[in-house]
């Protein structure tokens, strides 16, 4: 897995490009997710657009994420998550947790 990130009007939008299925992934993201709450930032987006598959591993990182970013009083959106991904969310009754949107500008405004 590949990760970028840019900021879009005070939100951070991470795009990890790839398979998240943990090891070194599990590091880079968290390690990612950890200088972003440090800088002062708690509103992340992460576009799905590029991940091709995920694992339970990689959906653990997804949890993850999102409760580190609740209990520092952050919030985590989705955006542009796959009809795999998607499937995977929904079979493990996981689609509900996630707040999911069809674009990055939809997820963005959503924080407003």
């Amino acid at each position: 897995m590949k990760l970028s990130d840019r900021e879009q009007d005070g939100i951070v939008i991470l795009e990890p490009k790839g398979k998240i299925m943990g090891g070194p992934d599990a590091t880079l993201l968290n390690d990612k997710l950890h200088e972003i709450i440090e800088a002062g930032q708690k509103r992340v987006v992460i576009d799905l657009s590029q991940v091709n598959w995920m694992n339970s591993t990689g959906l653990g990182i997804l949890i993850s994420t999102l409760t580190t970013l609740r209990n520092n009083d952050g919030e985590l959106k989705l955006a542009n998550v796959t009809e795999k991904i998607q499937s995977l969310l929904v079979i493990t009754k996981l689609a509900p947790v996630f707040d999911s949107f069809d674009t990055i500008d939809d997820a963005v405004k959503a924080f407003k």
